[in-house]
């Protein structure tokens, strides 16, 4: 079983910028937007605790985090780059009715 969260309107997720948000708990998640897709991923490198809404920075289809120039796929979370070697959690999104919404499964 899941529930349905809504984030922000898909209209404050722009093209080369990345929108930090917080799922219930305070799981915070990163926003992307490539044309007309949304993507999320954990807001946290895998390789240190940088906040990739905060200190990274959209290079194409990839973020790079700020502080040791690793890369991820924004679309699958994958590595691109070292120093990272594990993959960013890709969380499911859906545009509904404007906004953005994932979906998050019951623990």
């Amino acid at each position: 079983m899941s529930k349905v969260v809504t984030l922000c309107p898909a209209d404050d997720v722009w093209e080369g910028a990345i929108h930090g948000a917080a799922l219930p708990g305070g799981h915070k998640v990163a926003l992307f937007r490539l044309g007309d897709e949304v993507f999320a991923l954990d807001d946290t490198c895998t390789h240190e605790d940088a906040s990739l809404s905060e200190d990274g920075c959209v290079v194409g289809d990839r973020v790079e985090c700020g502080w040791h120039n690793g890369m991820f796929d924004i679309r699958t979370g994958a590595v691109c780059a070292s120093p990272c070697t594990e993959p960013l959690k890709m969380w499911p999104v859906r545009i509904v009715e404007g906004q953005v919404c994932l979906e998050i499964p019951d623990d």
